[in-house]
């Protein structure tokens, strides 16, 4: 697995943390996600209690200093911990994904030292958990364009309007919201708000009805003359978009941990699979176009490891990654949705059915093509960057 880039030389070893954290999840899979999972699934219910655990265990606060309650580790200790859940069960890897890079990520990265003081703790160590406001029903990918507006009433501001597709809109005990605070499209006209649950007119909304991750928790948030004073701003007025721009460069880094997850569990199942099944006196794995898909599964794979690895090297460099986090999050979604699309195939008939795996390893895929940003806008990064 690609490690570490060091003066042009590139390193696969993969580090004692890494190989720690990976062990501890698939341990923690597989007494706590994997008998329960498919009852998730079915129903939809949002395992609450899963996080806190994950809590106890460090990786709600993965990146967090040790100061504020959290792990201390870097990029690539990161994205080991989202790709291994995710291997396991892609609901639990969004969820945590989202917590760690969104909420807590936006903290860590902009709020002031009494706000990380106050909030960090608890978000790292899983007592609270963590939601990002910032998509619209009207605006989606056009988050310039929001209408939830916040305006100043003295020492406080006064928040109507509503977001929706929000990871944990309705459980999440702590939000980050993005509200506009200056006229539409003004990329300095948007404010980042910390809001707690329980605020008088801050509610949760419809839960969504999904294809794929349904154990992971999608609903709306909505803002019905909310007010919030102005300790709860998260840097200073006019700095929210800006802000979310950077959070979502790292969350790209998460998404692509994800999707790698994803396409190493769909790959892993066919692979297992293939050798097991027999059809003309011979495993289906010993014909060349069985073989030939695994072949291609698993180049792909590594492939999108090195991308995303190298983003999360250089976003622990304290680099720029607005280009890579987007070629990493865009390469590891579309062929995770790939490679799930050929371990049905492999499976035949027994993909399409529910007692096997490779059926949710294709719904869970789909929706990383489309969250923190669909792959166009991924392209539209990519092209912008590179004809600069």
């Amino acid at each position: 697995m690609f490690d570490m880039v060091t003066k042009g030389v590139i390193d696969f070893e993969v580090g004692e943390n890494q190989k720690m954290i990976a062990q501890m999840v698939r341990d923690f899979g597989a007494k706590e996600i994997i008998p329960y999972m498919m009852q998730w699934d079915e129903t939809q219910e949002f395992p609450i209690s899963v996080f806190r655990k994950l809590g106890e265990l460090g990786l709600m606060g993965v990146l967090v200093p040790h100061e504020y309650g959290g792990s201390g580790f870097g990029y690539l200790e990161y994205v080991t911990a989202i790709s291994e859940v995710a291997k396991i069960d892609g609901s639990i890897g969004l969820s945590l994904a989202a917590h760690n890079s969104l909420c807590t990520g936006h903290i860590l990265q902009f709020a002031n030292e009494d706000q990380k003081q106050h909030y960090l703790p608890k978000l790292a160590t899983g007592e609270h958990l963590g939601a990002w406001g910032l998509t619209e029903p009207n605006t989606g990918s056009d988050a310039g364009n929001m209408r939830t507006v916040a305006v100043k009433d003295g020492d406080y501001y006064v928040i109507n309007g509503a977001k929706n597709f929000i990871t944990h809109g309705k459980s999440g005990d702590v939000a980050v919201v993005i509200a506009r605070t200056g006229q539409v499209g003004d990329s300095h006209g948007m404010t980042a708000f910390i809001i707690e649950k329980g605020t008088p007119g801050f509610s949760a909304g419809k839960k969504e009805n999904k294809l794929g991750m349904r154990a992971s928790e999608t609903a709306e948030q909505i803002f019905t003359d909310c007010r919030i004073h102005k300790d709860q701003v998260i840097g200073k007025e006019g700095e929210g978009f800006v802000q979310s721009l950077k959070v979502l460069d790292g969350g790209r880094i998460s998404i692509a941990a994800l999707s790698l997850g994803i396409a190493k569990g769909a790959f892993e199942a066919a692979l297992s699979y293939s050798k097991e099944r027999h059809q003309f006196n011979q495993p289906i794995s010993a014909f060349q176009g069985i073989s030939f898909k695994l072949a291609e599964m698993a180049t792909k794979i590594e492939a999108a490891s090195l991308l995303t690895y190298r983003a999360a090297e250089m976003k622990e460099k304290g680099k720029s990654v607005n280009k890579e986090s987007a070629m990493a999050k865009l390469y590891a979604s579309e062929i995770a949705v790939e490679v799930a699309t050929e371990g049905v195939q492999i499976f035949g008939g027994y993909g399409y059915i529910k007692d096997f795996p490779a059926e949710k390893y294709y719904r869970d895929a789909k929706l990383c093509t489309i969250g923190e940003g669909t792959s166009e806008i991924q392209k539209l990064v990519i092209s912008r960057s590179i004809l600069k």
